[in-house]
């Protein structure tokens, strides 16, 4: 590898293509109909969503071929499990994949030792909210993998917790098209007390918002909402509700 990353595992990749999200759609159709050559025209075509994916791992001191072929895992396992059906784009679905597959393989080089018992645990539920996810198409709750596990709530936790990395508040979790989701976004905000509005008198700048704007952030900061949360209850994206909660925050400062 070079350290430029024009090359990672003997591909090239500032030649690397990128597939248009109607010819993904046609090949994963293809594929799905016995076209064998689809399926490797996919993979080809999205291993630049891979590499931006690893460029964000740059930092952890890893080897980036590595994490490059770890990274392929999860674009594999994201083109064989994908719904077409739904309205969902396939970038959106194949990053949180890609990005949990190299998060599995730094867990299993972590320096940190944890129990076998503890370790067998986690990997079960992490396959059991894999099944989830693809039976429901949404994320399952800790309750639901618990409960498709036979085991209690609280060793579900603990065994999860246990073989997780440290990462930053500002680590990017998903981004597209410019607009960049951090863990931070993920979070609840347990301070809040309902009075911040008063507190700093800016009753003014929020009532000239549109009421998507006011609705978003009374959500988010009254009821202490997750992004993900929002986006659910009034029916956008994730990456929208970011996009209005920031553009709104921005109206009201300089107002």
């Amino acid at each position: 590898m070079y350290y430029n990353k024009v090359e990672i595992c003997g591909v090239d990749t500032s030649g690397l293509t990128v597939l248009k999200e109607k010819d993904k759609i046609r090949l994963l159709n293809e594929m799905k109909n016995g076209n064998k050559n689809a399926r490797s025209e996919l993979i080809n075509g999205n291993l630049r969503l891979v590499l931006s994916v690893v460029q964000k791992f740059s930092n952890r001191g890893e080897n980036m071929d590595d994490l490059f072929q770890v990274g392929t895992i999860g674009l594999i396992k994201a083109i064989d499990h994908f719904d077409t059906s739904l309205n969902v784009r396939f970038s959106t679905y194949a990053v949180p994949m890609i990005i949990g597959e190299i998060r599995r393989y730094l867990r299993d080089n972590n320096p940190i030792r944890v129990s076998r018992s503890l370790r067998d645990t986690a990997y079960r539920a992490m396959l059991v909210r894999e099944q989830l996810q693809n039976e429901l198409s949404k994320e399952p709750s800790v309750e639901m993998i618990a409960s498709r596990m036979h085991a209690p709530r609280e060793d579900v936790v603990i065994a999860l917790e246990a073989i997780v990395d440290p990462i930053s508040l500002y680590d990017p979790v998903y981004s597209d098209s410019g607009d960049t989701i951090y863990v931070v976004d993920q979070l609840k905000d347990k301070s809040c007390d309902g009075d911040w509005v008063d507190e700093l008198s800016i009753k003014d700048a929020i009532s000239k918002l549109g009421d998507r704007e006011k609705k978003i952030l009374s959500l988010r900061f009254l009821n202490g909402k997750t992004q993900t949360e929002v986006a659910q209850e009034i029916g956008i994206s994730q990456a929208q509700v970011s996009r209005l909660e920031k553009a709104a925050l921005l109206k009201i400062k300089r107002k």
